[in-house]
């Protein structure tokens, strides 16, 4: 299933052609403690456009606005040529209570902020970054449509949010002659496959391309941590700080620490790395994804973009849906059992197509 970075999907039921892979930037400055500072961050962004990369995925708030900021000094020269995708609704100013949030003055004052620090007068995608559950849905789809109206945002999507309240927004946006969401992001890896059970299908089902963010599980699936790291380190900058930030997540557990290493089994029986193991299972486990990847220095990043030229066996496969099997809970785990099989088809055989 080798693939190359210039090898174009279409996003959701949009006609927008997107790379396999995203770059994420919420590397692309240091003020969270790590991250790349402006050189790195350019050759970062050089890397992955020369060997065909076109989607960018950045937020209004990360690195507290340098991100956006160096995209829009990145891009001048090539901006037509790229997907920029950003983000609104965390909160911008700390004192300033509509400054964050989904709904209408907040979504209109973050475009225009995001305008001037990404240098562009349009936002190729723009996604609800955080569901809160205080603004209508329909207050929040009428500020997007207008926006998509006037120019600014050419599609709109969202992320993080409950599987329920997407599909009763893009049935509201189709309904409603409304621009309709083209993309959901989600966190998922072999480390977190909850989405599994509603989000991913629900997508497929409303036309939904679904991004993955998080695909390596901030880093544990590299083999960076080990048993030591169960509990959280103190140190305040650099490795040692993003460490800290995920295991204070919850993202140090013997359960994942167990994923790991079976990645690392299957990374040294393909003689590639555990990164490019877990990042290949996020691209070939669910047709359609577009994993975001996250990276501080060029080596890093051509080692992420090695995970589009893994090929696994079927064993190999196998082995990791085992280790990270979830359950898939209620109605799922019920309407997939041998009873109710029997109970609704009997033994007529039914081919479904999809």
């Amino acid at each position: 299933m080798s693939t190359t970075l210039d090898t174009y999907q279409l996003l959701g039921r949009s006609g927008l052609r997107v790379s396999p892979l995203a770059l994420g930037t919420a590397t692309f400055g240091t003020e969270w403690g790590w991250g790349a500072e402006r050189g790195e961050a350019r050759k970062l962004l050089d890397l992955y456009v020369e060997r065909g990369g076109n989607f960018i995925d950045t937020a209004n708030t990360y690195t507290n606005g340098s991100s956006e900021r160096l995209l829009g000094e990145f891009t001048r020269d090539n901006r037509e040529s790229l997907v920029l995708a950003t983000k609104y609704s965390t909160l911008r100013q700390p004192d300033n209570p509509n400054s964050g949030g989904p709904h209408r003055k907040s979504l209109f004052a973050s475009v225009e902020a995001s305008l001037r620090q990404l240098n562009t007068d349009y936002i190729d995608l723009l996604y609800l970054h955080v569901w809160d559950f205080t603004t209508p849905v329909e207050e929040i789809l009428r500020g997007m449509d207008d926006l998509v109206r006037q120019g600014k945002v050419l599609y709109v999507a969202i992320s993080s949010a409950p599987a329920w309240q997407v599909s009763r927004m893009q049935t509201i946006a189709d309904l409603r002659g409304w621009s309709p969401l083209v993309a959901l992001q989600i966190e998922y890896s072999l480390i977190e496959r909850t989405g599994e059970r509603d989000l991913i299908p629900m997508a497929r089902e409303m036309g939904l391309g679904v991004v993955p963010f998080s695909p390596l599980a901030g880093g544990v699936l590299t083999g960076k941590y080990h048993r030591d790291d169960l509990t959280a380190p103190n140190a305040a900058s650099g490795d040692s700080a993003r460490k800290s930030f995920n295991a204070s997540l919850g993202m140090v557990t013997e359960r994942n620490l167990g994923i790991a290493a079976v990645v690392k089994e299957v990374a040294t029986e393909l003689g590639r790395t555990p990164a490019q193991v877990g990042l290949a299972w996020t691209l070939q486990n669910q047709g359609g994804t577009t994993p975001i990847i996250g990276a501080r220095t060029p080596a890093q990043l051509e080692d992420n973009l090695g995970a589009l030229e893994v090929d696994f066996t079927a064993a190999q496969l196998a082995r990791l849906d085992q280790v990270s099997a979830i359950d898939p809970g209620f109605p799922h785990a019920l309407l997939a059992s041998d009873h109710i099989r029997r109970a609704a088809a009997g033994d007529l055989k039914i081919e479904t197509r999809r």
